[in-house]
């Protein structure tokens, strides 16, 4: 029996707010932060903070596809940030922020184009979805102290403020892809 697990690279803003919706996904069988497509190998998050490394905040997602397909995956990926504003996502600005999707395989791409293009016609949003869809280049694991930041510390500001409404969003809209 082959493994059949895949893995794919979302970045919508700040890490700890996608991981904290990614890990209650199910079919998701392990969420990371990291930054990815920069130009330095193994950055810090006080390089990548800078917004001189290239880099973006991501979250790596280990799937099976036999429980959640790429396409809910960006489902949900779209429904939890702004894929209209350009190096911003809230108050947190800057290309470490962009929105991206970092495939790993061919039919990723051609699922994450086709559900760009889709948003795009449906005419949901006013202004056009800026989200860069490329290949996966240069990945490194944030650092220990990232790593379920939001399981951690739920109570921490940010974390009340910008990550816990993500995380209602997604049971609320998505109830059908939460774990038991």
């Amino acid at each position: 029996m082959t493994d059949a697990r895949q893995t794919l690279v979302l970045g919508g803003g700040c890490f700890w707010c996608t991981e904290s919706v990614y890990v209650q996904v199910r079919g998701v069988i392990d969420v990371e932060s990291g930054y990815c497509n920069g130009e330095l190998p193994n950055p810090t998050y006080e390089m990548v903070c800078t917004g001189h490394s290239g880099h973006c905040e991501v979250v790596k997602l280990v799937y099976d596809p036999a429980q959640v397909s790429t396409r809910e995956l960006l489902e949900i990926f779209f429904v939890i940030h702004d894929p209209t504003t350009l190096n911003r996502q809230g108050n947190d600005t800057g290309t470490q922020y962009r929105s991206g999707i970092y495939f790993t395989t061919p039919e990723q791409e051609q699922v994450a184009r086709e559900v760009i293009s889709e948003l795009t016609q449906s005419g949901n949003y006013r202004s056009p979805v800026v989200t860069e869809v490329v290949v996966l280049a240069n990945y490194a694991a944030a650092e220990d102290y990232h790593q379920d930041f939001f399981a951690r510390n739920p109570n921490q500001g940010y974390c009340m403020a910008v990550a816990a409404p993500k995380v209602a969003k997604f049971r609320k809209t998505f109830a059908r892809l939460q774990k038991d």
